[in-house]
């Protein structure tokens, strides 16, 4: 018998949680014959949506559940947990910054990261809260018994839209286009690099001849994605949030194939001049599922350093900000 892997979730009654748990119940994220063990965290004003939660999970009969276990309690829901995903507390309202959410959110990342250390310090954890890698950095520096590998945040949202866009603009399905990777912050200032991208193994810029398509059009409608779906359902992207956990965690645990690379944030080794200890998007792989590589040799011209030294100037002015809130970093 298969064992089951322990995979904590917080804010799970949110709305990005509601639609992230029945699919991983389902086999979504580890596999049809990898069971599950569900440990769902929210705040203790949220019990009673947590607790119908529950019961709808219950009543599907997944058979993959193997156990859920619910509660307000870091402590209890990270115990022995082998995944901790950590979505956020309070989502992006109308009218708020990456700021604004930094001080809502920051203070529980400070709770969590002590309960991550002293609950389940051999845990893989990925931060999908924005601002995700600041938010990762404040619960990382308060796990200092936990691998600085073993610590993700999440930029895989902007990826999916620049391969969707960049596969419709190309008129070919999104799974001919690979290599498009995120460097930097989970911000409306992340770089979206294309010159290392590829469409059915030709060069990106050999389709998508109009220069200015990149600039003028990619990266704006990418910035202000998640904006434009608020101001219109009144919430964050659930769905894709979802998604983007979904495939993170997909990408991270199964051997990257030849050509492709995971797109996530993690601990800078200083590679292409990232300070060390940085949360920083790179590209990167994976050849057992277990552990995983930052891609060197990648080309970077003029601009793409100017972007990944504002990406940098970004990230470590958000860490200033939280200064605060952090622990041993």
């Amino acid at each position: 018998m298969v064992k089951p892997i322990r995979l904590a979730i917080t804010g799970a009654s949110g709305q990005s949680g509601y639609s992230l748990v029945f699919r991983v119940a389902a086999g979504g994220m580890l596999g049809p014959e990898q069971p599950v063990s569900l440990h769902l965290l929210e705040l203790p004003e949220n019990q009673d949506r947590l607790h119908a939660l529950e019961l709808e999970l219950k009543d599907c009969a997944f058979p993959l559940l193997a156990d859920l276990r619910i509660g307000t309690d870091p402590f209890e829901i990270f115990r022995e947990a082998d995944w901790i995903i950590l979505l956020p507390a309070h989502p992006l309202h109308k009218g708020q910054t990456q700021f604004d959410l930094l001080r809502q959110n920051g203070p529980y990342f400070v709770e969590y990261g002590r309960a991550i250390n002293k609950a389940s310090p051999t845990a893989r954890i990925l931060v999908a809260a924005n601002p995700t890698n600041t938010n990762c950095l404040i619960a990382k520096s308060h796990a200092q018994d936990v691998p600085a590998e073993h610590w993700f945040a999440m930029n895989r949202v902007r990826w999916m839209r620049a391969t969707a866009m960049v596969a419709e603009k190309a008129g070919v399905p999104v799974s001919h286009v690979t290599g498009v990777t995120i460097w930097g912050n989970a911000s409306p200032s992340a770089y979206i690099d294309l010159h290392n991208a590829h469409i059915d193994h030709r060069p990106v810029s050999e389709i998508i001849t109009d220069r200015a398509w990149v600039r003028e059009v990619l990266e704006p409608t990418i910035a202000h994605r998640s904006a434009e779906i608020l101001d219109l359902c009144g919430h964050p992207p659930a769905g894709t949030i979802a998604q983007a956990v979904l495939g993170t965690i997909r990408s991270i645990t199964t051997p990257t194939p030849f050509g492709r690379r995971i797109c996530a944030a993690v601990v800078s080794d200083g590679s292409y001049g990232v300070p060390r200890g940085l949360i920083f998007g790179f590209p990167l792989y994976t050849e057992d599922g277990r552990s995983w590589s930052i891609c060197q040799g990648l080309y970077l011209d003029s601009y793409a350093l100017e972007r990944i030294a504002a990406n940098i100037a970004e990230i470590e002015h958000e860490a200033m900000i939280v200064s605060n809130l952090l622990g041993t970093v």
